[in-house]
């Protein structure tokens, strides 16, 4: 286990209550690219904060850029308004406008008012670029995609790894994937629990590190060098029972960088590294009865900050060590391999180096 803080019940975003994950995940077709055709290695990945109409019930969240090279999608709204509205998606780079619009058109179809007698939906889409086994171009995750990932989505176990939006991602030059992980708070720090879930594909193998262990220097994926020319990226969504402002989920994400940094990472010049959070405590309506209205928020901030901060590092951490060892070996076009790290090799050399 990574730090010191205890993981809820499933080590997972859904262990904040009322969080759910659903995947879709496209895998068809072997050998050389043909653009726009295949072979097909990528996915999306939604999660939901609550199970109800989102549009209607919004939640408070904020978002956060720890290097900007991505073409993360309604990024600005929620800096503004400091609420998320629609499922949270996860896809890869040329995707990102087609599931935007499937999610426009999820909301549209659940609250048809939209855009008629009130506002518009801000819909947010994370990606990462899985083109090294995947045909990018091809654009293969379309709204039906989208559309079965929200529907399948569920609370408990998450499946981890080589699907969804992780099904054609690197990370640290092994495969990687999607990872997830939670904390939970003691009872005098109000118990709350802090979930992370990831898409990773960044690093490169010599800078892998786990647990304080730097197993990257050591331990390097078989055959030669296949590394994508760019460094890769990640997409990090936090989630909290915690009752915080949007100004303080922001100061959440800030920390989401030092549980990647804790990996090895640095984020390099070509990455696109970014952070989403919110919060399940205390929703916002989209036509509130009054005026004002009466919630629960943090008394004492500097204390619950003192436990969340870590929670979030910790949970982070090990979110992306969990996408790594959950992630299989996976061929994909013109015979580009990533291959799963061998956990019993990394748990034999940490276990000498202890």
């Amino acid at each position: 286990m990574i730090g010191r803080l205890t993981p809820g019940a499933h080590n997972a975003i859904t262990d904040v209550a009322g969080v759910r994950v659903g995947h879709t995940t496209l895998i068809s077709g072997e050998g050389p690219l043909r653009p726009g055709q295949g072979p097909v290695r990528t996915g999306v990945t939604v999660v939901l904060p609550h199970g109800d109409n989102l549009f209607r019930q919004k939640v408070r969240a904020a978002v956060h850029t720890i290097n900007g090279f991505g073409k993360a999608f309604g990024f600005e709204e929620v800096r503004e308004l400091g609420v998320i509205e629609s499922p949270i998606a996860l896809t890869n780079t040329l995707n990102v406008g087609l599931v935007a619009d499937a999610l426009a058109q999820y909301a549209i179809r659940h609250s048809p008012e939209i855009g008629i007698h009130t506002s518009s939906v801000n819909v947010v889409v994370g990606e990462c670029n899985d083109g090294y086994l995947n045909d990018l171009q091809g654009r293969h995750v379309r709204a039906e995609h989208v559309w079965s990932a929200i529907e399948a989505a569920s609370s408990g176990p998450v499946a981890e790894g080589a699907v969804g939006a992780g099904a054609g991602t690197t990370c640290f030059g092994w495969k990687g994937g999607i990872g997830t992980a939670s904390r939970v708070l003691p009872a005098r720090a109000g118990g709350f629990t802090v979930g992370a879930l990831v898409q990773s594909n960044f690093g490169r193998p010599q800078q892998l590190v786990i647990n304080g262990v730097p197993v990257g220097r050591h331990l390097r994926p078989p055959g030669p060098p296949q590394s994508p020319p760019d460094p890769g990226s990640i997409v990090i969504v936090l989630a909290t029972d915690a009752p915080l402002t949007a100004r303080q989920l922001r100061r959440l994400c800030v920390r989401a960088g030092a549980g990647l940094a804790r990996t090895g990472s640095h984020y390099d010049h070509g990455s696109g590294d970014f952070v989403i959070a919110f919060s399940t405590e205390g929703r916002i309506a989209h036509k509130p009865a009054s005026l004002t209205a009466t919630q629960t928020v943090l008394a004492d901030e500097p204390k619950a900050m003192d436990w969340l901060f870590p929670a979030v590092v910790e949970s982070v951490e090990e979110a992306i060590l969990n996408s790594l060892c959950r992630a299989e070996t996976l061929v994909g076009r013109d015979g580009h391999t990533r291959y799963g790290l061998p956990v019993d090799e990394v748990a034999a050399f940490m276990r000498k180096r202890r």
